[in-house]
């Protein structure tokens, strides 16, 4: 299981630091052309959002592959969680129904990841 774990963990960093790393450093104007939700928020907003996702994205991998304060792991996949809930909820006021599912697949492994190194798979 704890093989398992470094595995979503790995793959969920790679995703919200790439997310993350687009939102940061693309102008919102850029953005909006894939993205329609960045409308709803302001440049800095949008950068916010980018830089969380990084945090969170460093947050899944190094403290535990460094032994530095592990338990920053389960609470940066529990802070990932909450982003994609908020995001499932911009999506669904937005009436923007498919692209709910990539937030709950996301939030669902994070989530995931958060209960069981907290738990039995705690380091």
């Amino acid at each position: 299981m704890n093989i398992t774990l470094w595995i979503i963990a790995i793959v969920l960093a790679v995703a919200f630091g790439a997310a993350g790393f687009m939102k940061a450093t693309t102008p919102k104007a850029k953005l909006a052309e894939n993205m329609d939700w960045v409308e709803d928020f302001s440049e800095r907003t949008v950068k916010l959002i980018g830089v969380v996702e990084i945090l969170g994205a460093i947050g899944l991998v190094m403290p535990a592959a460094l032994d530095i304060a592990p338990v920053l792991t389960p609470l940066a996949a529990s802070g990932l969680a909450l982003t994609m809930v908020l995001a499932a909820a911009t999506h669904a006021r937005r009436k923007e129904f498919s692209m709910i599912g990539v937030n709950v697949v996301l939030g669902g492994l994070a989530l995931f990841v958060a209960i069981m190194r907290f738990g039995s798979q705690s380091f």
